[in-house]
Formats: C-alpha cells, sequence, structure tokens
C-alpha cells in the first residue's frame, strides 16, 4: 500500500467509523477479501469507540451524516482550527469547562459570551452529552461506600 496524500483531510471518530463500517459492506458485496484482520479491526474499534463514557455511546446516535456539515457550518464564524473542530467533534463538550480543554487561548479568542454560544451551537447539533454515572466505590471491606444520607456514595 502506498500513501498518495499524506494528511489531505482530517477524519472525526464517526467518519472513521462509518468508513470502515462502508468498506466492511464492500467487500462483503464484492467477495473481495479485505486484509487478514480486518473484521477484528472493526469489532474492537467499533466497541471502544461505542463504550461509555464516548460521545458515541448515546443511543440513539446524534451524529449523522447531516450533523457534521451543520456543525462545521455554524462553528464557521468562530474560526476555530481544523484541529479544534475534529476535537469538538470527538469529544463533543456540554459546557464551557470542557470546550477550554479543546480550544486553545481561548479567554483570549471570545468573550463569555461567545463562549456560551459555542457550546449552544454544540448541543443544538450534537445534542447534550451526559457523560456515563460512575458507579458506586467499594469502601476496601466489600461493602458500598455510603453518605450522611444513606445513599451509595
Amino acid at each position: 500500500m502506498k500513501v498518495l496524500e499524506a494528511q489531505s483531510a482530517v477524519l472525526s471518530n464517526f467518519e472513521v467509523h462509518q468508513h470502515v463500517l462502508q468498506q466492511r459492506e464492500q467487500y462483503k458485496k464484492s467477495r473481495h477479501r479485505g486484509p487478514p484482520n480486518y473484521e477484528t479491526v472493526v469489532k474492537e474499534l467499533s466497541s471502544w469507540l461505542e463504550a461509555s463514557p464516548s460521545p458515541m455511546s448515546q443511543k440513539p446516535s446524534p451524529y449523522t451524516v447531516q450533523s457534521i456539515p451543520t456543525l462545521l457550518e455554524r462553528l464557521r464564524p468562530y474560526d476555530l482550527s481544523k484541529g479544534e473542530v475534529v476535537m469538538i467533534l470527538n469529544l463533543r463538550p456540554a459546557n464551557v469547562v470542557a470546550l477550554n480543554v479543546i480550544v486553545e487561548d481561548m479567554a483570549d479568542r471570545f468573550d463569555e459570551t461567545q463562549q456560551e454560544e459555542l457550546v449552544t451551537i454544540i448541543t443544538e447539533v450534537l445534542g447534550a452529552f451526559e457523560p456515563a454515572k460512575e458507579a458506586p466505590q467499594e469502601n476496601g471491606e466489600g461493602d458500598v461506600a455510603m453518605d450522611d444520607a444513606g445513599q451509595a456514595a
């Protein structure tokens, strides 16, 4: 295999997942045998991308073929880099704090209103992302630790 154009495009996790699934279907239809470990790669990639706390683990998936161009168009006025947009797609930040980790020099580039607008756009296009709740922690004696109200901590 020969690389014709190095880094001609940057793909999000969703786009990679879609491409891998489409390739698998093409191999099945053409009865052409793909790489020997292709099925293993597809299964492992799918399980990793769809495992919690990944944004793609949400069912039904908010990612669609139309959601990416829609998000790109709505984020265009903010002059974000390709890397920042891909990270937004992959991580789906739900608040300004999470977005601050993705966008370089966010406080210098955007005022508070613009920061909130960015989060609102992401939420409107990709939906709100609720990370998985952590399982109760054991206290070392095999018991679940309880808080003052008697709830699992």
